[in-house]
Order: structure tokens, then sequence, then C-alpha cells
């Protein structure tokens, strides 16, 4: 781990010193791509750093304990002694956490996709909360969320709600929430006060651009349609709402939320090109490992991650065991609330991989 850390350090001062020679924002790629490396090794650095200085206080502490006869001088090297032990022991697991090896995904802005699954109206009212719930964090984070495509529930809600969400690692916090959510409440329009249970699935796929996924323009079939449902004064008015189908795939894709045709293609292309290289890393990942799950499965109340109880006003992520009573907090942005002890608990399984 040293050896390893020690190169970081030694890269890190390397880029420094570049940084600093003449005439290097002339190339402003490689001024870029030097000053993204900078900061993605700095966070490390300064932890390995602070190790190194605290084993140094530590030794400096021991050699006053072998050596000072003062007992009350003595008293205070053994106090501060028992700190800088448990500050190396904390910064070791941290600095083990900083190496292990990352997702490459996680530095992307992800297509957020969130569909009522089982329950009817029930759940179409849900995948729009939920979907709040998400735009409020994404707030929260200072991320920017942009409307891809929906689709208007039956009797209120949403039935579909596409999304792209663009920040800083967004797909690192928001990659642990695909899967099915599953609800239970008393509905409203329930006059015995019975709880129901519904589902909503959602997928979180990271943001593809042209360059990760090639696609032949002649797989693509394009049609543009008039808008229905909600869009403002276009609606209806002209061709603006666009469809692209990538035909050796079927993969169909729609967006009409934009009032230009333009815009609403790109979108479209957008979420497609996402897609597609999901399935592709979904394939990969198959082969490599059997522990990839899959995204969405297929809604049923039985397949769920995650249980939002209304009536005790408790949240539960079943992959964890996690249990905590502010599912009022969670609804109104706070997702870190569970998204924080997901990433503890990934990160400790893959610590205790690496050590077997």
């Amino acid at each position: 781990m040293f050896e390893k850390l020690n190169e970081v350090e030694t890269r890190y001062e390397h880029i420094t010193q570049q940084l600093q020679e003449p005439g290097i924002t002339e190339d402003q790629n490689r001024y870029r791509s030097l000053m993204k490396e900078l900061a993605d090794l700095e966070s490390l650095v300064e932890k390995f750093r602070s190790y190194k200085k605290t084993i140094h206080n530590i030794k400096d502490n021991k050699t006053l304990l072998e050596e000072e006869s003062d007992e009350e001088l003595r008293q205070l090297a053994k106090e501060e002694l028992g700190e800088l032990e448990d500050e190396k022991v904390l910064l070791e697991k941290e600095l083990k956490i900083a190496l292990l090896p990352k997702d490459p995904n996680d530095e992307k802005n992800v297509i957020i996709e969130i569909r009522a699954g089982a329950g009817g109206d029930e759940a179409s009212l849900f995948a729009e909360e939920l979907f709040r719930g998400y735009t409020l964090f994404a707030g929260e984070m200072g991320w920017r969320i942009e409307m891809m495509s929906s689709s208007p529930g039956n009797a209120g809600g949403v039935k579909e709600v596409i999304a792209s969400i663009s920040g800083d690692k967004v797909y690192s916090r928001l990659k642990y929430e695909s899967g099915v959510h599953r609800v239970q409440r008393v509905p409203k329009t329930e006059s015995q006060g019975r709880v129901h249970t519904s589902t909503v699935t959602v997928a979180v796929i990271p943001e593809a651009e042209e360059v990760d996924i090639k696609i032949d323009p002649k797989d693509l079939r394009i049609d543009v349609y008039r808008s229905s449902g909600h869009g403002g004064q276009s609606v209806n008015t002209t061709d603006s709402a666009v469809r692209v189908t990538h035909i050796p795939t079927n993969t169909v894709v729609t967006c009409q939320d934009g009032k230009s045709q333009l815009s609403n293609k790109e979108k479209a292309l957008k979420v497609l090109y996402s897609r597609l290289l999901a399935v592709e890393e979904e394939r990969r990942m198959k082969e490599a490992s059997e522990e990839r799950l899959s995204q969405i499965g297929t809604g049923d109340r039985s397949e769920r991650i995650r249980t939002y109880n209304f009536p005790q006003s408790r949240v539960t992520d079943h992959r964890i065991g996690l249990t905590t009573q502010k599912l009022s907090e969670i609804m109104q942005g706070d997702f870190n609330t569970v998204i924080e002890p997901l990433i503890t608990y990934y990160q400790a399984e893959a610590l205790k991989k690496q050590t077997q």
C-alpha cells in the first residue's frame, strides 16, 4: 500500500511542477488534463501526508517516554500517544478505501428512469413523489437536473419519467438507487383505511458520450409526431415530439417535453446512447462476475431494494438491513441518510475481498 502511495505522491509533485512551467496554459487540453489529475490526487496525497505526520509524531512521543524523566511530561506524551494511535488506525483505513479500484463510471452524469410498477394509480403517484425527492436531493448536492421525457398517470402522478442529472460525481452516489422501491401506505381513495403496497422501478444509467459507443446512423429510425399531454401552447400544433428506434436491438426512446424538435432529438439520442452502453456494460459484467444484479427487475412487489412505510414513517433498505424513521426527510431530498451507509457498506465489503 505504501509503495503505491509514494508513487501517487511523486506523481502529484511532478504534476505540480509541470503546472508551473512557462506557457503551460497555451495548450488548454494539456492544462485541463493536468488540473483534473491534480484534483483527483489531491485528497489522497493530503491524507497520506497527514498519515506520515502522525507516524512521525508517534515516534517522537515514544522517544519522549523513553528519555523524559519529568512525570508530568511523560503523562502528557502518553495521553497524546493514545490519540495518535487511534488517528493512525483511522487514517490507514481511509487510505485503504481511497486506494480501492475506482468504478470508471463514478465521475459520470446519469440518466435516471423512474417507472410505475405494481399497484396501479398509487404506483404512478409515488413515482412522481420519488422523482420530486431526487430533484430536491440534486438541488442539495448542487447538481443540475433536466427533464427528458415523462408520461402522466391515469389519475395523477407519472407512469414514467426520464431525466438527466449532471454535476460532480453524480453516478458515484446515485448508482445505489437502481432497483425496485416499494411503498406501503393508505391511498387517498381507500375508504377503509387499508394499507396498500405498490412498487416503482428506478434505473440509474451512466450518461454515455458518442465516443463510448458507436452507432451506425443506418441502424436508427427517427419518427416525428405531435406532442400530447403536458407541454404548453405548442402541444398538438407542431411535430416536435421525436421517437428514435435502434433497429438491431429494437430499443425505442421518445422525447416530447421540449418545444423544439431538434432539442427533443438530442435528448432522445442521449438516452439511447446511455441505454445501449448500459446494456453492453451489463453483458461484460455478467461475463466477468456473478455479483452484478439486474438494475430494475420486473417491478414485482417481491423484488425490492427499499421499502417506504408511510404509516410508520419508516424507510428500510433491504440490502444492508438499514432502518430509519426519517421517511419525511428522505422524501424531501435527504437521500444521503440511506446513501452514506450503502457507500460505507460496499467499501467495507471491497476491503474484505482485498485482504482475502
